[in-house]
């Protein structure tokens, strides 16, 4: 082998070591895009709470009183009430709703209301607004609670309940924990009772709203 071959030789080896050197590089660099697109997505991910608890649809008769037919535009919260009707079924408070449009006495109406066992009846369509919360009645979901006593604390099947469908409606419209407010927020009014006299059940609500997604959730990404 001449020595001019042996020089044409090893250009021909340096040139092939650096091709293979700039396709591994080539290679490690889409590695670690990947890789970090892969990581970005995770984290834009998050958990919600896809299916609702059983809902009874009753929707109120249109009327000036309680269900106006006015539009909700957006849904920016959900407002937690409770009825002050001790020992009142949903359907009772239902009622009360649906009887405002012969009666007049007052504006009130509720999206929804969760009763005594833990059942759920619509009252007015999430495309409406509710006479629930006063300046926030056009921005917000309204759940009356049903409770048994004076003292407006819910009972463990009423509580559940509050808890899935509020972790439910948070992922439908994409709301954080802190959009989650009660009535008391809104208007100082003393509604609903044993949260607004007891801000730590408040809170522990709150959390197990929280917790609840975390272990019933799934990951989408937002």
């Amino acid at each position: 082998m001449t020595k001019t071959e042996r020089e044409r030789r090893k250009k021909q080896r340096q040139i092939l070591h650096i091709i293979v050197y700039v396709l591994a590089a080539i290679g490690a660099v889409t590695v670690i895009v990947l890789l970090v697109s892969a990581l970005k997505s995770f984290i834009n991910q998050k958990k919600i709470v896809t299916e609702a608890p059983a809902i009874t649809e009753e929707f109120l008769s249109v009327n000036e009183y309680s269900r106006p037919q006015i539009a909700l535009s957006e849904v920016n919260g959900i407002v937690v009430h409770y009825t002050a009707n001790p020992g009142t079924t949903a359907e009772n408070n239902r009622s009360y709703f649906e009887g405002l449009a012969t009666s007049g006495e007052t504006y009130a109406s509720s999206h929804f209301v969760i009763g005594l066992e833990g059942e759920v009846v619509q009252c007015i369509p999430l495309t409406e607004i509710a006479y629930a919360s006063n300046e926030r009645n056009s921005d917000t979901i309204s759940i009356e609670c049903c409770h048994e006593d004076e003292t407006g604390e819910f009972n463990e099947q009423t509580y559940a309940t509050l808890v899935h469908l509020t972790a439910y409606l948070m992922g439908q419209y994409d709301l954080e924990i802190d959009d989650v407010i009660r009535h008391y927020d809104v208007s100082g009014k003393n509604c609903p009772k044993y949260y607004v006299e007891h801000e730590d059940a408040w809170e522990q609500f709150k959390e197990d709203v929280e917790t609840y997604i975390k272990e019933n959730g799934e990951r989408v990404s937002q």
